[in-house]
């Protein structure tokens, strides 16, 4: 069987019609950038409503919309938006397909030993040879993970409940599997499509595989030298007879710098020789060779393989000339996608930025960077070979410069061209209300019914996709060696990960701000209801350390004794009262998080016995003391694209004073009750009783003006157009005795007692 690294005779198109861009190609764009390519499907409905699909460059998969149509072996463009769903690199919610009918020639699975199963093979079709299955018994009935072993090494094999396999006996002896490279989480599987991709195994006759530094290169494939003086490979026959090996010799521009000690060699059934590759460059910059390994083994003669070695200087050649024409055809309020046309010279790229200063950084040459790295003041937003980029971490509102330079080498053998780089910058998007609410009006008696018809309905987005939805697309974010964080939504934690996110491996969960316990549908998860998965109201938390000492206990300030805490959240007493504390961050956003629960689903706060325990002056203070901030409008905006609705006290922060979220009911006396009870409650005088100067304060706000009046109604002091934080007074100036402190505020007025001894 044919084992070449490109699979260079898979597709003939029916209709002679070219790609957009072909699948390599797509493969190197940024997460929702949309892509066009043509490829050849390889799989059909017994997998659902996924298709894996290839060229002769790379495979990958396509999700939803028409593509659920097409038949195994149909030629099909697809164009459709990047996304990576627990790993899998996939077009999603693909827009459209043109079928052109069954491809002439059929895509064949490309031969592979089980450690080449990984992201270069993702979506390919592959066979592997030579294996048993761990477990016995029958294969389940429902989608199963199993395993398989050459003796070595194990592979996930994901059976699905849709296909014929689902109920079959689970093969005991030596099989050929066939399937699909798929991938969930950090494990890359094989998914067989019937009973004909599990064969019985029967060995070759012989058959060449070869081995470099101990790892497969398979024919065609590349392998980077650097300046290592000796490399060692390995030639394996997995055959029964002898590999006959009658020569090899090494072509290319600098075929001189390369040698090697293997001439001839016959290696038995079974067996295997190893052999090495002398490199000794002549030359500053890339030094490129192919070795051709000839045999009997007629379906890869010459079995061959790409070398490149850095030259004398340590370092690959430096690219002529660094990209051009940076564009930002993808621009939202929560993400930014940038392209730009390729360098002369150069098979790399990497992508500094910074927000709100132009890049000025460069990278150093023999240094490896990874996305997250740090140069500088700017950050590493891409490293790779494609011509396009999506960083992470975007919000609203913000000023991204960008700076693109071209590179070639790796490993410590990087050339960097850091001269004229292409560059450019792009603001973010805010928020995008337009007619959206219409003539909905907060003077109107309906207030509460309009907004809760307006919310409902929405798109329905699962609990189980908040991790493809606002995990991975949104809350995500890069930092060093190419690790990723999120951030605890109550306590601040930037918790950091290697590899996909899964939420054991990081200890998190989705938290539920209005706790689903207080939900009048409670249960409402089995099946799921509305309410229960809503993005707006769902956070990634740490689920040891804020997520279950939350558990539903209402929200308040923490005024006695704290009875746990996790960075800047806690669980303690106010009052008498249970209550868990966020970070002030996020105080806002719960406060809107609840408002917008209590509209969209008719929950008040009187309706269970920990809800009810919720107090709405509280959060009227949170949400008026926390505006949203540029974070939580690329949020918002986001869940806004997906799920298709709004949450109002986001847009608009009058609208929490028309509700009264106890009885959610309509607020006739709106801002004219709620602000001054909010003004009231953080209005601060001390020290009481004073002798010296005494300060006046509402959290908060700025106080405009003042007056102190004494017990007959008299005003002895006071000041107008201010705008102070604080106000300081000389109580020395007042006699001794009991005084009233008004203030005014742009959001109301509130008084105190003084007393001045």
């Amino acid at each position: 069987m044919k084992k070449i690294a490109l699979i260079l005779s898979a597709v003939v198109l029916s209709f002679g019609l070219s790609a957009q861009t072909d699948v390599a190609d797509a493969r190197t764009y940024g997460i929702n950038q949309t892509v066009t390519v043509t490829a050849v499907a390889t799989n059909g409905a017994e997998l659902g409503s996924i298709r894996y699909m290839q060229d002769n460059t790379a495979g990958i998969a396509g999700y939803g919309g028409p593509i659920t149509g097409v038949l195994r072996g149909d030629s099909i463009t697809v164009t459709g938006p990047l996304i990576e769903f627990a790993g899998l690199l996939e077009i999603s919610t693909v827009t459209t397909v043109v079928n052109h009918g069954q491809a002439i020639v059929q895509p064949t699975p490309l031969q592979v030993p089980i450690p080449t199963v990984g992201e270069p093979l993702e979506s390919q079709l592959v066979e592997l040879q030579n294996l048993t299955f761990v477990q016995t018994g029958n294969f389940s009935v429902n989608s199963t993970t199993y395993q398989v072993s050459d003796g070595t090494n194990t592979l996930d094999v994901r059976v699905n409940d849709s296909t014929n396999i689902a109920g079959t006996p689970i093969p005991t002896g030596p099989i050929n599997l066939t399937g699909l490279v798929g991938q969930y989480n950090t494990n890359y599987q094989i998914i067989p499509r019937d009973l004909n991709d599990i064969v019985p195994y029967v060995a070759p006759l012989y058959e060449i595989n070869i081995l470099v530094e101990g790892s497969t290169v398979l024919d065609g494939g590349n392998y980077f030298v650097g300046n290592t003086a000796v490399t060692n490979f390995t030639i394996e026959n997995y055959g029964v007879q002898d590999l006959i090996v009658s020569g090899a010799i090494i072509t290319g521009v600098n075929a001189g710098d390369y040698s090697t000690n293997l001439t001839t060699a016959t290696i038995a059934g079974g067996a295997s020789q190893s052999f090495t590759i002398n490199y000794t460059p002549s030359a500053t910059g890339s030094r490129f060779a192919d070795i051709e390994i000839s045999s009997n083994d007629a379906d890869e003669n010459p079995y061959t393989i790409h070398l490149e070695g850095a030259g004398t200087d340590n370092l690959a050649s430096e690219p002529s000339a660094n990209p051009s024409n940076l564009t930002f055809p993808l621009l939202e309020a929560y993400t930014v996608g940038g392209q730009y046309m390729a360098g002369s010279g150069a098979t790399d790229y990497i992508v500094l930025w910074k927000n709100g200063s132009a890049v000025t950084e460069m990278p150093v040459d023999g240094t490896t960077y990874l996305r997250g790295d740090i140069i500088g003041g700017a950050k590493v937003a891409y490293v790779g070979a494609g011509t396009s980029f999506t960083p992470r971490g975007i919000i609203a509102n913000q000023n991204y410069n960008f700076a693109v330079f071209a590179f070639n080498g790796q490993g410590g053998f990087e050339n960097y061209l850091t001269t004229s780089p292409a560059s450019g910058n792009v603001t973010s998007l805010g928020e995008n209300i337009n007619g959206y609410y219409g003539a909905i009006n907060s003077s109107s008696a309906s207030l509460v019914t309009d907004l809760n018809a307006l919310i409902n309905p929405h798109n329905v987005v699962t609990y189980f996709m908040y991790k493809q939805t606002m995990m991975e697309t949104f809350e995500l974010k890069d930092t060093v060696n190419g690790d990723s964080y999120v951030t605890c939504a109550y306590s601040g934690e930037n918790k950091v990960f290697s590899g996909n996110f899964d939420w054991t491996a990081t200890g998190y969960s989705r938290e539920h701000t209005y706790a689903h316990s207080w939900m009048a549908s409670w249960p409402a998860d089995s099946p799921e209801k509305p309410e229960y998965n809503d993005q707006h109201n769902l956070y990634p938390t740490n689920l040891t350390e804020a997520n279950i000492p939350r558990s539903n206990l209402p929200f308040g300030v923490i005024d006695g004794t704290v009875i746990s805490q996790y960075l800047d959240g806690k669980k303690g007493y106010m009052g008498s009262q249970i209550v868990y504390e966020p970070r002030d961050q996020q105080k806002g956003n719960v406060a809107r998080a609840l408002f917008y629960m209590t509209v969209a689903y008719g929950f008040p706060f009187t309706g269970d016995a920990d809800a009810d325990q919720q107090l709405e002056s509280i959060l009227r203070n949170w949400h008026f003391n926390d505006l949203p901030d540029d974070y939580e409008i690329a949020r918002h905006e986001y869940i806004y694209s997906i799920q298709g609705n709004r949450n109002p006290f986001i847009d608009s922060v009058d609208f929490a004073c028309f509700v009264n979220f106890d009885n959610n009911v309509y607020e006739s006396l709106g801002c004219l009750a709620s602000i001054e009870e909010l003004t009231q409650e953080n209005m601060v005088v001390f020290p009481v009783p004073s002798n010296d100067m005494v300060y006046i304060q509402i959290n908060g706000q700025e106080i405009t003006s003042y007056e102190i009046v004494d017990m007959n109604g008299r005003v002895v002091m006071s000041e107008a157009n201010l705008n102070a934080g604080t106000v300081e007074l000389n109580s020395n100036l007042l006699e001794s005795g009991n005084y009233i402190v008004h203030v005014t505020t742009e959001r109301g007025s509130a008084q105190k007692k003084l007393i001045v001894q």
